[in-house]
């Protein structure tokens, strides 16, 4: 079991107080795991002493900016594969079964496929399983910082890491990428408006790429607190 997923959960949720306070023991605890390179580990102390010494209403509005505002980078890691089809229900029904089964809380108000509650869990399993799930995931993660290195946003060294810490990585950051989540100016209410219009339902042959030659066939097969800082 790695704590450093759990810190990567934390530092990916909405900053709060209590975060900016972990501030030294989140050092702590990556430096003593040394799970990553120099120069990740630098980039995260950077991030990490950023959201510790900025105004804390600075840091939710630009989580928010970034994070909840259009669809390209949400964290929500189904909705870039599935979008809002039915596939998207029943793959959070096996993710979450999987979390039960492994005796993890889902009494959280979040969905199962909210990354940092996805790392949260990650956190709880053997380091070779964890890295082994993460890397089903790789090529929406891997998407991810891209968009963000493009913003030149600080949240971009999290998806280094998260790309560092997974077993495997994709040939190509976009692939399976839904084409209607790509990024684009998020401030411009047209755009806003294309990507939050419900994508609509498909089936048979032409039906949107599925997660279950994936991370999905792995929690069928499997059946083995909401992200925070305690323990």
């Amino acid at each position: 079991m790695a704590k450093t997923f759990k810190i990567l959960s934390a530092l990916l949720s909405y900053p709060t107080s209590e975060l900016q306070d972990a501030a030294d023991s989140l050092r702590d605890t990556l430096r003593d795991e040394a799970l990553l390179p120099d120069s990740t580990q630098q980039g995260l102390e950077t991030l990490i002493g950023e959201l510790a010494a900025s105004d804390l209403y600075d840091l939710q509005e630009r989580y928010v900016d970034l994070f909840d505002r259009g669809r390209s980078l949400s964290l929500y890691l189904f909705e870039h594969v599935h979008g809002e089809s039915r596939d998207r229900g029943q793959a959070m029904i096996d993710l979450k079964t999987l979390y039960e089964s492994h005796g993890l809380d889902t009494a959280s108000s979040e969905l199962p496929d909210f990354l940092p509650l996805f790392l949260e869990f990650l956190s709880t399993l053997p380091l070779d399983e964890a890295r082994d799930l993460l890397g089903q995931t790789a090529h929406i993660n891997a998407s991810l910082g891209e968009r963000l290195r493009k913003r030149d946003a600080p949240y971009a060294v999290l998806f280094e890491a998260i790309d560092l810490l997974a077993a495997a990585t994709p040939d190509s950051p976009n692939a399976e990428i839904r084409s209607e989540l790509a990024d684009g100016d998020e401030t411009d209410l047209e755009t806003l408006d294309a990507q939050w219009e419900e994508a609509p339902v498909t089936f048979g042959p032409e039906a949107a790429p599925s997660c279950k030659d994936g991370l999905i066939a792995r929690i069928r097969a499997a059946r083995r607190p909401a992200p925070g800082l305690a323990g």
